[in-house]
């Protein structure tokens, strides 16, 4: 599986990185926490460089598992805070990529091992890694985070429907006779790890891994005739929703203070990406493009895995005793297809936060491990060495589209060294949803001071240029006087200002209430609310210490503490376990 995920990896990438949509973005957001972390802050919360250098709570609102992975490699490669380069990056791009492939392959396998052989598992977690979606979110998308949630998928399916007795069949009496016993046991402990995994992985994928357990559980406890499934499925995400409450309280109560819904704007909504769906106005002509590829993969992942399903089932390879693992992944394929349709708007607007989700084709994820399960099946019949020959054949065919169709070219301002300047000198632009609230992204200048004192608070700065972006010009600074930067460290930001006269101080940093405020040691509230979001301190005449302290929200406070008490009752759980096996052992003695 390693190696045919480099495989893959290397032609998707082409000797450097594929600059897909949402590159960029991961790119920004890892350096920013590498930085973080060698000013001492190993937990960031706010993001340095976007909107400018004026920043943005990017990390309150993103989850935390990605970019801690994406920095911990950029860290490897030696991308330090005083000398990253072009190569440690795109090699830190390689190895996500990679790992998040072979996860995706050792997953699909372990859940195939329930009740397929060996060899067969093998080649079901081969098959996933070559899924066309997984290499389309790889490198086409580069969405990063989501390809790192996809190993969720199989492991959450395994662990809802695992029999608290162990792998392999169980008859049905003896499922319908777990009660409490299989709603409250390992299983449910790990499903729930998965779950908070998920979560603290990709928000969207958060929400379709909670609504595909609400089905799977209902379609194995409708086969079983048991209420166990149900019962397990609702204790684990209860309880992955408590692990992961640390980031998932604050990002919810807290988007009240941002433009969240700019998430959700013409394009990003669910009725604007119904299966090969097309729009006349011009604007749209890239994701109708876009949308038509996600549709020819998302049609064809449902064919071929429901032909190879097919086939699994005229050679007997589907059997009635395993109908708890194999039935949830065939009710998959017409529950996806179904919500790829108009007809579905009505559902993904009932749903809570199914909107978020902002494409319906991104459901192709929870249909990974069906497709490379049905494909192995199929291929239950044949010899090792014809398998060996089709997954050959399969491994040059997806390379081949990696290659060719897949991998999207840097342009010279998109590339990994070009955004390394970038984001140590200009910044990177503002990100629309996690914007404050009444603020305007076309009113933020380009190359603004740490601090620039005005008699008029609202006074814009900068001067447009010929594409309408406002950048900041000496020539045109209408500064009074200009702060020096003590200390910033993302966390804290110190400055000094020695004001010629009582004025308004608009510091380079955008306001968010997680910021304390004080002059001279002495607390201090915003003087205005600008239009490009910045904050506006009244300073008076003479010396001026302005310090900003990023501080716990109440938010965050009550995230932490509920996570805390989800990890206790896991590790009560486990504790219990192990003392009611360890006692009958040591009565044997």
């Amino acid at each position: 599986m390693g190696l045919t995920a480099l495989v893959l990896t290397a032609a998707g990438m082409h000797a450097a990185v594929s600059c897909g949509h949402d590159y960029d973005f991961h790119l920004v957001s890892w350096l920013n926490v590498v930085r973080a972390w060698h000013q001492g802050v190993l937990l960031p919360e706010w993001a340095q460089t976007p909107a400018w250098q004026a920043g943005e709570p990017r990390f309150v609102f993103y989850p935390p598992l990605s970019w801690l992975l994406g920095a911990a490699l950029g860290a490897v490669f030696g991308a330090g805070a005083q000398g990253w380069t072009a190569q440690g990056w795109t090699l830190a791009t390689w190895g996500f990529v990679w790992l998040s492939l072979v996860a995706t392959g050792m997953a699909t396998r372990r859940l195939a091992r329930e009740w397929l052989t060996d060899d067969l598992a093998s080649v079901a977690g081969i098959l996933a890694i070559l899924a066309p979606y997984a290499l389309f979110t790889a490198f086409e998308r580069s969405a990063l985070a989501e390809l790192a949630a996809t190993p969720c998928f199989p492991l959450a399916i395994l662990y809802s429907v695992k029999s608290c007795a162990g792998s392999g069949s169980q008859p049905r009496a003896d499922q319908a006779g777990q009660g409490t016993a299989g709603i409250w046991s390992p299983a449910t402990r790990r499903l729930a790890v998965v779950i908070a995994a998920c979560w603290l992985l990709n928000a969207p994928s958060g929400v379709m891994l909670c609504y595909m357990l609400a089905g799977v559980a209902l379609v194995v406890a409708a086969a079983e005739r048991a209420v166990w499934p149900v019962g397990r499925a609702l204790l684990g995400v209860l309880l992955g929703l408590g692990l992961a409450a640390f980031y998932l309280v604050p990002a919810a109560l807290e988007q009240r203070w941002v433009q969240i819904d700019a998430a959700n704007a013409v394009g990003m909504r669910i009725e604007d990406s119904w299966l090969f769906a097309r729009h006349a106005a011009q604007e749209m002509a890239f994701h109708d493009a876009v949308l038509h590829r996600a549709s020819v993969i998302f049609l064809l992942t449902v064919l071929v895995a429901s032909l190879a399903c097919w086939l699994a089932y005229r050679s007997g390879a589907l059997h009635r005793r395993d109908r708890r693992f194999w039935l949830p992944l065939l009710l998959l394929l017409p529950a996806a297809l179904g919500m790829q349709l108009p007809p579905s708007r009505f559902l993904w607007h009932l749903l809570p936060k199914m909107q978020f989700l902002q494409f319906p084709w991104r459901l192709t994820i929870v249909l990974t491990a069906p497709l490379a399960i049905f494909l192995a099946l199929a291929l239950k019949p044949c010899s090792r060495r014809q398998r060996g020959c089709v997954l050959c054949a399969g491994v040059l065919l997806a390379a081949g589209a990696s290659f060719l169709l897949l991998h999207q070219p840097c342009d010279s301002e998109d590339n990994v060294a070009a955004q390394l300047v970038v984001d140590q000198q200009q910044g990177a632009p503002p990100t629309d949803e996690y914007t404050p609230t009444a603020a305007d992204n076309a009113e933020l200048a380009v190359g603004l001071p740490a601090g620039c004192l005005l008699a008029d608070p609202l006074q814009p700065l900068g001067t447009l240029d010929d594409e309408g972006q406002r950048q900041w010009s000496e020539a045109g600074n209408p500064c009074l006087a200009s702060a020096r930067v003590l200390g910033w460290n993302g966390a804290h930001m110190t400055l000094d200002m020695q004001a010629p006269r009582a004025g308004y101080l608009v510091v380079r940093l955008r306001r968010f209430p997680a910021w304390h405020l004080s002059v001279n040691g002495l607390p201090a509230v915003e003087a205005a609310q600008r239009d490009d979001g910045l904050i506006v301190l009244a300073v008076a005449q003479g010396a001026n210490r302005i310090d900003l302290q990023w501080t716990r929200t109440p938010e965050r406070i009550w995230g932490s503490r509920i996570s805390l008490l989800a990890l206790l009752i896991l590790l009560a759980g486990a504790w219990i376990d192990r003392r009611s096996i360890a006692e009958p052992m040591h009565a044997l003695h």
